[in-house]
């Protein structure tokens, strides 16, 4: 059987979709924190369990049976995430999962400029001390256009930091390249790069999105602290905006601009483009 944790959400919601397509349901079965929220998977065949990265005997219970346990990284800001994910995967290979795959992130590293990836590094680590075979699905950054670009509809410009080349994907992609690693005959070992052929800066989306509307759309770089203080006057935390800062700072350096033709290569044709997506986004 195959568990997939957070199937309420994007990512992993969108992995389970794809392998719906893939294996019977009754291979599949999702560990979340509210069932309720997933009736549609129960309702097509799919078990469904209860389990929380904060309760191990929930965990427990929603992974038994399981030959491969899919984890999503945690999103709540306030946990120590590293010991969730501990507990997570301590959990699974307790029930006797074969396999553990985790939601990674590219660039991954103890000492990097971006926070988030030395939790992941912690993670990874924790993956190789399991014992048991393990994949860290390191994708490239994703996420909400409207976060990343900004109102640019409706001011012509996309107002962010400077910024360096970044490798930016579609979550459906990354979702389906997650299902196929799952089902694949020959399971991918260790840290595997999932990002585009290229990567893509700001401007690019710029350009993209001119393409598409047939109107200007300008690429304006905003000094480090004007944008920070713009951000907490529309009312984001300083935390957070500078946090985020972290993001366009790194890219700066070319910490994510490596790229990779793994995902390519899963998907059997080329990640959706940046146009592809924008175009999505605006229907």
């Amino acid at each position: 059987m195959i568990i997939v944790t957070g199937a309420t959400g994007t990512l992993n919601g969108a992995t389970v979709d794809h392998l719906l397509t893939q294996v019977p349901p009754a291979r599949i079965g999702v560990s979340v924190r509210d069932p309720d929220r997933a009736k549609h998977l129960a309702d097509q065949g799919v078990r469904v369990r209860r389990g929380s990265y904060d309760d191990p005997a929930a965990l427990r219970h929603s992974f038994a049976g399981a030959e491969q346990v899919l984890l999503v990284s945690s999103s709540d800001v306030t946990a120590d995430v590293v010991t969730q994910h501990r507990t997570a995967i301590d959990a699974a290979v307790a029930a006797g999962a074969e396999r553990i795959l985790y939601t990674s992130a590219h660039g991954t590293g103890v000492d990097t400029p971006y926070p988030p990836l030395s939790i992941h590094a912690a993670t990874e680590a924790h993956l190789a001390a399991s014992g048991v075979a393990w994949t860290a699905l390191r994708n490239g950054f994703y996420g909400d256009l409207g976060q990343l670009l900004g109102p640019w509809q409706s001011t012509g410009a996309i107002a962010k930091p400077a910024d360096g080349p970044f490798t930016w994907v579609d979550r459906r992609d990354a979702a389906e390249a997650a299902a196929t690693i799952l089902t694949g005959d020959a399971p991918l070992e260790g840290p595997v790069e999932l990002t585009p052929s290229s990567p893509v800066t700001l401007a690019d989306f710029a350009a993209a999105a001119s393409e598409l509307t047939g109107r200007h759309v300008e690429r304006l770089v905003v000094e480090d602290e004007q944008w920070v203080a713009g951000e907490t006057e529309n009312g984001v935390p300083e935390a957070a905006a500078r946090f985020t800062l972290s993001m366009f700072q790194a890219t700066r350096s070319g910490h994510f601009a490596r790229t990779d033709s793994t995902l390519a290569r899963l998907l059997g044709r080329e990640p959706r483009s940046i146009a592809e997506q924008l175009a999505g986004a605006a229907r």
